[in-house]
């Protein structure tokens, strides 16, 4: 099933992937690690009910890449959602937000 595939309701799925690149700040070990990068993916997914994880820099313990996607028939829901997930994350004193990068697929990409 394609993305050109249309929905049950007539309409176009488009899938929202956003990548956070983040600079911890006192961690010093892997553990204490896991102890501030998995309250922040638990919060994007109950906030915003995304699919998120730790998905790179997994054997540095200052560093973190989560990854972010969201799924729906309006481009501009799943951009809002996206953006709000980044300032949350950007919020939060304990993290530095290094960059930031969005994806979307639409209709249109193969």
């Amino acid at each position: 099933m394609g993305l050109r595939t249309r929905v049950a309701y007539g309409g176009f799925m488009y899938v929202g992937a956003l990548e956070l690149d983040l600079l911890l700040g006192d961690v010093r070990s892997l553990k204490q690690k896991r102890s501030v990068v998995r309250p922040v993916v638990a919060e994007l997914r109950r906030k915003y009910e995304v699919s998120a994880a730790e998905a790179g820099h997994l054997d540095l313990h200052r560093r973190a890449l989560i990854g972010v996607s969201c799924v729906a028939a309006d481009p501009g829901h799943v951009t809002a959602v996206l953006n709000s997930c980044e300032r949350l994350v950007a919020a939060r004193p304990e993290l530095e937000l290094l960059s930031a990068r969005h994806r979307m697929l639409g209709p249109e990409d193969d």
